[in-house]
């Protein structure tokens, strides 16, 4: 079965990371289905019914998403208290429609890696700042996979911001395929 990717970016268009990645999975219709919530929910009135059969019918999921404010983007939060519901996703009536499906996230980053960690700037690490992701999974009795993440390059204010080079985002597009498939 394939692998379904829930891209969440309010402006995928002016995206640099994310629109490489969901351009490197478009190269393989076969393999992964691209789902961008902004695109088909732009209104923000998710279809709950319509989402989980998507989940259904994939064996893994990926949450693609850049880091908004240390978390998610807000209509990725909205979509999984939506979908993520009671009876269906968890619950003492049955459920369990995620149990030992293999999920896991892509995010970029646009902070450097070294100031993700205890002595960094922001003094957590993204693996921690990620973790309500891996609590709700777990709670929901999926397999959860961990994440994949690209770092960016934040200067100090003032500085000026270096732009990625094209082998930099080639290899995080080819990088973010082998997690995929390694799942």
């Amino acid at each position: 079965m394939k692998t379904l990717v829930i891209v969440t970016h309010p402006s995928i268009e002016t995206s640099v990371i994310n629109k490489r990645w969901v351009g490197e999975l478009k190269k393989y219709p076969e393999k992964y289905t691209i789902h961008e919530l902004h695109t088909v929910y732009p209104d923000g009135n998710i279809d709950v019914e319509k989402e989980q059969h998507l989940i259904e019918s994939h064996s893994k999921l990926i949450l693609q998403f850049p880091v908004y404010w240390f978390s998610s983007p807000p209509l990725l939060k909205k979509w999984l208290d939506d979908v993520f519901a009671y009876g269906w996703a968890y619950g003492s009536n049955g459920g369990y429609k995620l149990k030992n499906r293999k999920v896991a996230l892509a995010v970029s980053a646009g902070i450097k890696k070294e100031d993700y960690s205890e002595k960094g700037r922001y003094r957590y690490t993204l693996e921690h700042l990620l973790s309500p992701f891996e609590t709700t999974f777990l709670y929901c009795s999926a397999d959860y996979r961990s994440f994949f993440a690209f770092y960016g390059k934040e200067n100090e204010p003032g500085a000026d911001a270096p732009g990625l080079s094209e082998s930099e985002l080639e290899k995080s597009a080819r990088d973010y395929l082998s997690f995929i498939d390694s799942l």
